[in-house]
């Protein structure tokens, strides 16, 4: 599990993350900071029961609701200007990145229940 890419580029988004919004405005930091880390984190979680096969479906999906929910907190973090353009260039790329391989991973487990 801990060897498939979702799973690192999860981990480095993390790693990202959480230093960048640490350095959010202090009437943001407890708001936008806080949903983005939570919403990370519940994507990291998601990934980590679908990886153990705890309901994968239901985790996928969670997944997937919490990486829109991020790349919705980002864009609006960047249009306020809390994250510089460069910066948000470097997250939307991790957040498309996790994004195909979480599609790939949930076309495959549709694909698997067509059988």
């Amino acid at each position: 599990m801990e060897q498939s890419p979702i799973f690192t580029r999860t981990y480095d988004l993390l790693r990202w993350l959480l230093p960048a919004t640490a350095k959010f405005p202090r009437e943001h930091r407890f708001v936008l900071a806080e949903a983005l880390q939570r919403n990370a984190f519940r994507l990291q979680e998601a990934l980590i029961d679908a990886g153990l096969n705890h309901r994968r479906r239901d985790a996928l999906k969670t997944a997937d609701s919490a990486l829109t929910a991020l790349r919705t907190y980002l864009r609006l973090a960047h249009d306020l200007k809390m994250v510089p353009p460069r910066r948000y260039q470097h997250g939307a790329r991790q957040l498309d990145e996790i994004g195909r391989l979480l599609g790939g991973w949930m076309r495959g487990q549709n694909a698997g229940r067509a059988e």
